[in-house]
């Protein structure tokens, strides 16, 4: 249950280099929106997830940035298996849409990560803080070369939001690049075309994207998930779904709150 839900918060939150595409200049989210999400395995509900942005900017280095944090929790039966209770975070700069901060303070079950990455974008570095079991106490530091600008695990998908897609033609890839782990990522998003999908918001007209996963003994195919994100200004992802070697995960949005447009 715990590597399922983080491989699923793997593929909801995709990593954007900030080299593949140009941001549009209207940024379509907004400090306070909140965007709540039921997880489920077939019919039985495992988890919730919220992703939120804070609802002040945050200033650092003379510049501000958005606090943007990305939750996740298992409920009822799932706790059986093991409860998780994860958060991850970034702070993001409102004018580059480069992360400076990247956290995560991990709960799943008797295991504990805490750790925090400075991001140094200029001079291609990345310092990594990890903490002991009770956050209190740095019981390690390491500084990691980077091959250029990187998203984070959450910034990345934010990033992904503010790209224009109006003009993307099917079967047309999104470059990816991200740190996490240690690690950089090198992946692409493949672009389906769009689709109408019924939602807990109503009718929505989506774009739909396949990204491309790393072979593993989870997912099925080397396209095993679908991202639909809304064709409209808010451009917020209404559904996931992961097809595994037995069954599928699915990302369903609950609500959505202090949405910019």
């Amino acid at each position: 249950m715990r590597r399922y839900f983080q491989i699923l918060l793997l593929t909801c939150f995709p990593l954007v280099s900030s080299w593949a595409q140009s941001p549009t200049k209207n940024v379509p989210f907004t400090y306070g929106e909140e965007l709540l999400f039921d997880v489920s395995y077939g019919w039985v509900d495992l988890a919730e997830a919220k992703l939120q942005v804070g609802k002040k900017p945050i200033l650092e280095n003379g510049q501000s940035h958005f606090k943007i944090d990305a939750f996740g929790n298992t409920i009822g039966a799932a706790t059986l298996f093991g409860k998780v209770n994860d958060n991850w975070g970034t702070h993001l700069n409102t004018q580059s849409l480069l992360p400076l901060l990247s956290y995560r303070y991990i709960q799943e079950g008797r295991y504990r990560r805490n750790e925090k990455i400075y991001f140094d974008q200029a001079n291609k570095k990345a310092t990594l803080e990890l903490y002991d079991r009770e956050n209190k106490k740095i019981k390690e530091v390491k500084v990691f070369s980077l091959p250029g600008t990187v998203q984070d695990l959450v910034s990345g998908f934010y990033f992904l939001r503010t790209l224009d897609l109006s003009n993307m033609r099917k079967g047309q890839e999104i470059l990816l690049r991200g740190f996490f782990d240690k690690e950089i990522y090198n992946l692409k998003l493949i672009f389906e075309g769009t689709e109408t999908l019924e939602t807990s918001l109503g009718v929505k007209e989506t774009y739909l994207f396949s990204p491309q996963i790393p072979k593993n003994s989870l997912f099925r195919g080397e396209y095993p998930v679908k991202v639909w994100i809304t064709k409209d200004a808010n451009k917020i992802p209404v559904k996931i779904k992961a097809n595994l070697f037995i069954g599928a995960l699915t990302i369903d949005i609950r609500s959505a709150r202090g949405l910019k447009n």
